[in-house]
């Protein structure tokens, strides 16, 4: 029994087989039991997980595959922008092949993930997820997960090893300073248009900014996670009096605009943009 430890703190991606646990000294009886204790739970014909497992990874391991993709990083924290459904890896080289159930996604390939391991590392998850995503949604998601230190830069290296040569071009893209999705998204807006970005910058009597722009601009990528209260609304006015008293001009951009309205957003970047430094227009 000491082989296959309940408690251990990465069993709840791991799906034990019948045979693996009898051979760990689990009788039938014992086995039964731990299920209806709520200690395993049995996701099909002969394979258990740990109970309390996430959902997602139960769900891949019902399956037969396991958890990849944008489902395997958001699941660890990373930024996704769109998620559709519950993305599975599965061995194309399986002997019998699932249907796919409404609302998943299998991704078809082998795997260097051990047997009884239910979801794929991060390099694999991320090469899958470039392919998945459209390139602004991939490179925000690369950022998240380097910037999360997920991965280093020999990782990113491997990813970009692992996918089509048509896709290397976004790994100049990349910049794990970004500390949200959203601070990337705007950031490669701005590139499209032309402007020099700089990111997370220390402004003496300011503070630490998401974004300056062309060096005038400050942008702040505001979500209601960090600034929906009235304490965070104080201190965010008292940084922008303290950045136009040094001629900055700060520009608050909601995430729920830069997510699900990105014209939105563009034009209001363009017509800014267009005014130039205040004072220096003639």
């Amino acid at each position: 029994m000491a082989s296959v430890d309940i408690g251990h703190q990465q069993n709840d991606e791991v799906v034990w087989a019948t045979r693996d646990l009898h051979a760990a000294g689990w009788s039938r009886r014992s086995l039964a039991r731990a299920v209806a204790d709520g200690i395993l739970t049995r996701v099909r014909q002969g394979r258990y997980v740990a109970a309390g497992t996430q959902d997602d990874v139960v769900a891949a391991a019902r399956m037969g595959g396991r958890l990849d993709c944008v489902s395997l990083l958001a699941l660890r924290g990373v930024f996704v922008h769109r998620r559709s459904g519950c993305h599975v890896q599965q061995d194309p080289l399986a002997s019998r092949r699932p249907p796919t159930p409404t609302g998943v996604v299998y991704h078809w390939r082998p795997s260097a993930a051990a047997r009884e391991r239910l979801a794929v590392d991060v390099v694999e998850a991320l090469a899958q997820a470039i392919r998945c995503q459209p390139p602004r949604s991939a490179v925000a998601t690369l950022d998240s997960a380097w910037h999360l230190g997920l991965v280093d830069e020999a990782g990113i290296d491997e990813v970009f090893a692992r996918v089509p040569r048509r896709f290397r071009v976004l790994r100049g893209l990349l910049d794990s300073r970004a500390e949200a999705g959203t601070e990337t998204l705007v950031r490669l807006l701005l590139r499209h248009l032309g402007c020099a970005v700089d990111l997370q910058v220390r402004i003496n009597g300011v503070g630490r900014v998401d974004l300056l722009v062309d060096g005038w601009l400050i942008i702040e990528c505001d979500s209601e996670q960090f600034h929906g209260t009235w304490r965070v609304h104080k201190s965010d006015r008292r940084r922008d009096m303290a950045a136009l008293e040094r001629g900055y001009v700060t520009l608050r951009l909601l995430a729920e605009d830069i997510l699900y309205h990105p014209d939105r957003v563009r034009a209001t970047l363009e017509r800014v943009l267009a005014h130039g430094i205040p004072g220096r227009n003639s």
